[in-house]
């Protein structure tokens, strides 16, 4: 069987036309950029945990005098989740920075979005974890023969903040619909006593799950898979192209989704009592598979026809522009591989949750 995305992802910025991969041979630029020394580590987060307990604090104040003015219908944050939502988030963007997987503009924005969904959800923040853990380590897998592909090649792939909110956006935008409408808390699923709540975590989890599947099946289909073949018309392509599947690709990126889909369900265990057997979590595992694998598929659908790609004579690699030494191999030059990422977000964050709906045994 083949089939799955082996298009470059998102996570390196794009070089100038005509212009070389950072890093390559030639360049003169073949060191990655130093990352944070441990002592310049250990001080800042220091420094940023002093900050930490006040901070928490203030928040707290603020979500009991919005309860008091809203005459209760609120919920006031417990301190000790807004503690945790400030501390794992910060360690991990820290982390990141530090091992050059975020740039400073992307480990800002990997703060808030890893605050936010922290605060509404404790699952919320486990299927974010296994995405930034599982994407960061496929990222720089096997980088070297990445670097000899992929015209946009980054040491240490590391995000920026277009990057990270194309990625997570999506899903910290419903994570704070999920607060407003209910209050910070984990969520047993069960249509039949809490559909809305339920549509609401099934469309985070599915965001997620599809940008992690994205982001393996790229990653790894690179590397690992076989002649790629653009889903448009099942033709073979160079790899590097944007809608190129193989079948390691696409069995990647439903690992992805598993791996989302696994921290959720194990997250709910812990968080909640023994749950009843009339009352099924484990589909999520399934489901969240599920969007990794139809998420990685609409993103090579998507870039197939809207994104450009070719083959440039002069790098002798696929590359995302049009120019003189470049020969055109598929799709428009409509958007680009932050475009494509965010429109397949939303697509699968609106859609999988009817589709979980359906589907979940009662």
């Amino acid at each position: 069987m083949t089939a799955t995305c082996s298009h470059v992802e998102d996570v390196r910025s794009r070089p100038m036309a005509g212009g070389i991969a950072a890093g390559s041979p030639g360049t003169g630029v073949n060191k990655p950029p130093p990352g944070l020394s441990d002592e310049v580590f250990a001080m800042l987060f220091i420094l940023v945990l002093s900050l930490v307990i006040p901070l928490s604090l203030s928040i707290w104040v603020v979500s009991l005098v919005m309860n008091t003015a809203y005459d209760g219908t609120m919920y006031p944050i417990s301190p000790w989740r807004l503690l945790f939502a400030i501390i794992a988030p910060l360690y991990i963007t820290i982390k990141g920075l530090r091992k050059q997987s975020l740039d400073t503009t992307g480990a800002l924005t990997g703060f808030v979005v890893g605050f936010v969904l922290t605060v509404s959800n404790l699952c919320f923040f486990s299927c974010l974890l296994a995405f930034f853990g599982i994407s960061s380590w496929a990222t720089k897998y096997k980088a070297e023969k990445k670097r000899s592909l992929e015209e946009d090649f980054k040491e240490g792939g590391q995000r920026n903040w277009i990057q990270v909110l194309c990625n997570g956006g999506v899903a910290t935008e419903l994570a704070i619909l999920y607060m407003i409408e209910f209050h910070p808390g984990e969520t047993i699923i069960d249509f039949n006593t809490r559909y809305n709540a339920c549509w609401l975590v099934l469309a985070v989890v599915a965001g997620l799950a599809s940008s992690c599947g994205d982001t393996l099946s790229s990653e790894l289909g690179t590397v690992l898979g076989g002649q790629p073949k653009l889903i448009t018309t099942w033709q073979p392509v160079p790899k590097g192209t944007n809608g190129g599947v193989t079948g390691v690709g696409l069995a990647c990126s439903m690992m992805g989704g598993l791996a989302v889909g696994m921290a959720y369900y194990l997250t709910i265990l812990l968080t909640h009592e023994p749950l009843s057997d009339s009352v099924y979590q484990w589909p999520m595992v399934l489901y969240a598979g599920a969007a990794g694998l139809l998420g990685s598929l609409l993103d090579s659908f998507l870039g197939a026809t809207l994104q450009y790609s070719g083959f440039c004579d002069k790098q002798k690699k696929v590359v995302q522009y049009p120019s003189p030494t470049t020969k055109h191999i598929s799709g428009l030059p409509l958007l680009d591989n932050h475009g494509v990422n965010l429109v397949t977000c939303i697509i699968i964050s609106l859609t999988m949750p009817r589709l979980g709906y359906q589907l979940w045994p009662y």
